[in-house]
């Protein structure tokens, strides 16, 4: 029977609100204030709510792994590495789609982000496949599809925010997505040759420059590919910082987002000197307002959770999502394409922080193990970020290019059917996801 109380007019309220174009923040803020009155709470305790749902010590990893990504891309660390995978692997078949695809998944263990890592390197690969003779929609595409990844390829900030609301290791969530991030990643190069390369160089824009020659530029191979390793180096190493010491045990998930920007300071300061007081304040700023935005959802998201709780609505719908079938598979069939759904309309974070208090009592009810079910939605949400209407990182894609969403969404659209293909494989084997953490332990 369908509920009409209060946790279901407020969430029937977030969406109105959602289609009135109201910051999902607030929309998610004013609906929970709307249904705190309705059961009859004092605003006086919202106050008290918010500080509790942002006062989690693993939350720290957020803004600090949006600055470390920040950083690395404003310090030139991006179009160094950039530089060495194309002297690497440009002359494969596929040429700046298979360098782009590398890029992608080797910052997505930089910058947890996805539509910061767009940003970050995106328009360097998407000028770099032009001149490889790719459509400028589809280079957009695969960034979009490439960086969407960031939140699935550890560190993730996603796998963060999920380890603190499921109350699941997010070590264990770390390396579970290794072999699936990576998967998906293969599957992306599997999709190049479905793009119709016209063999010309097009014409330049303004919003994307071109990679600027190195000087060994004319050396040959072997000694071009070392200098491009030297030169880029301390950017290589990155990766290494972070996850070897996450795995070594040397400092937790949250400690490592703070030791990624120390790191990151150390290169462009001293290594690479292109740290500048200017740089470092576009940095700051950039990575304050990314982080703003994350953590007011994650503040007026507790707020929708505590109502959601009390107003029982997690047992009313997780009740009746278990009601729908006795198989498991058809179950979680369901719950990924809400997932796939809502990723068309909200932000992962939001998506994570609604839907999951209803999830995880079916998660624990039917015996799926948390980390395998952590990584599935992950995946499922980053196909979100690049789904239209409302993908994120299509609209940062568009906006680097120049080009309308849809021709961006057109060009993303061979790489959003092989990624639903990976979603179901890594879902139907949980031992993709599972074989690390049980070979690690």
């Amino acid at each position: 029977m369908f509920d009409l109380g209060a946790g279901t007019q407020m969430a029937l309220l977030f969406f109105i609100l959602l289609a009135l174009r109201v910051p999902v923040a607030f929309a998610l803020g004013l609906s929970a204030v709307y249904a705190m009155w309705v059961l009859g709470f004092g605003l006086d305790l919202a106050g008290d709510l918010i500080a509790s749902g942002i006062a989690k010590y693993s939350l720290l990893a957020v803004p600090f792994f949006i600055l470390a990504g920040t950083l690395m891309g404003s310090l030139g660390i991006a179009e160094r590495m950039i530089r060495f995978f194309r002297v690497l692997i440009g002359g494969l078949p596929g040429g700046m789609g298979v360098v782009g695809t590398t890029v992608c998944l080797f910052w997505g263990a930089v910058s947890g982000s996805g539509p910061a890592s767009v940003a970050a390197i995106g328009p360097l690969i998407i000028r770099g496949m032009e001149e490889d003779g790719y459509s400028r929609a589809f280079a957009a595409g695969l960034v979009c599809t490439g960086a969407a990844l960031s939140i699935v390829i550890p560190p993730s900030i996603g796998l963060v925010i999920y380890g603190v609301i499921a109350e699941t290791s997010i070590s264990d969530l770390f390396i579970a997505a290794i072999i699936p991030g990576l998967f998906m990643g293969v599957l992306m190069l599997a999709t190049l040759p479905l793009a119709k390369k016209s063999g010309a160089v097009p014409a330049g824009s303004p919003s994307l420059d071109r990679l600027s020659p190195p000087p060994y530029a004319d050396m040959p191979y072997m000694r071009r590919l070392g200098r491009s390793f030297i030169d880029s180096f301390w950017g290589l190493m990155t990766p290494v910082v972070i996850l070897g010491g996450i795995y070594s045990g040397a400092f937790t998930p949250t400690e490592a987002a703070l030791v990624a920007t120390v790191y990151a300071l150390l290169v462009g300061g001293f290594i690479y000197r292109t740290l500048t007081i200017a740089g470092l304040y576009r940095s700051l700023n950039e990575a304050a307002a990314s982080s703003a935005v994350v953590m007011m959802v994650v503040a007026y998201a507790s707020l929708f959770g505590w109502v959601v709780t009390v107003d029982d609505l997690i047992g009313h719908y997780s009740s009746m999502l278990l009601g729908i079938s006795d198989n498991q598979w058809i179950v979680l069939f369901i719950i990924m394409v809400i997932i796939l759904i809502a990723g068309m309309f909200m932000d992962a974070i939001t998506i994570m922080f609604i839907c999951l208090p209803i999830f995880l009592p079916v998660v624990q009810k039917l015996g799926w193990d948390p980390v395998w079910f952590g990584v599935v939605l992950m995946i499922n949400l980053a196909i979100g970020l690049f789904t239209p209407p409302v993908g994120i990182n299509l609209y940062v894609a568009a906006n680097i290019t120049r080009l309308p969403l849809e021709k961006v969404a057109r060009g993303a659209l061979p790489f959003l059917l092989t990624s639903l293909v990976g979603l179901a494989v890594v879902a139907a084997i949980p031992e993709i996801s599972q074989f690390l953490v049980v070979l690690l332990k």
